[in-house]
């Protein structure tokens, strides 16, 4: 996948995340949940960003590993949003679709840059 793409994809899940967390409700629960997405899905793209600027093969594994654990992460709070019904399925799925397809690329990735590291 080329590098520009990626950071497309990568800005385009936060601000996406950001568009989701200011359509849920204001009750206790959506807040903190809200709260625990829009700082996992907006970190997906930093930290690509600095996966880009890495300055060696273990920095760049590293920083890509943090990547994948965003994303993941970001799946999770999308999920628990959906299951407890604080969004619909409409507004959610081409989110979470996204992030599992994030968390793919991050953790092949990782693996293609570990098997070349050795």
């Amino acid at each position: 996948m080329k590098h520009q793409n990626l950071q497309d994809r990568t800005r385009k899940i936060a601000l996406d995340v950001i568009k989701l967390t200011e359509k849920l409700q204001r009750d206790d629960t959506s807040k903190i949940l809200g709260r625990q997405l829009l700082r996992a899905g907006t970190s997906v793209g930093a930290d690509y960003r600095a996966a880009c600027r890495s300055k060696s093969k273990p920095d760049f594994i590293s920083k890509m590993k943090t990547v994948l654990e965003e994303a993941d992460e970001s799946a999770f709070w999308i999920e628990l949003l959906l299951d407890a019904g604080k969004t619909s399925p409409q507004a959610a799925q081409p989110l979470l679709t996204e992030a599992d397809e994030l968390v793919a690329i991050a953790a092949s990735s990782v693996n293609t840059a570990q098997r070349n590291a050795e």
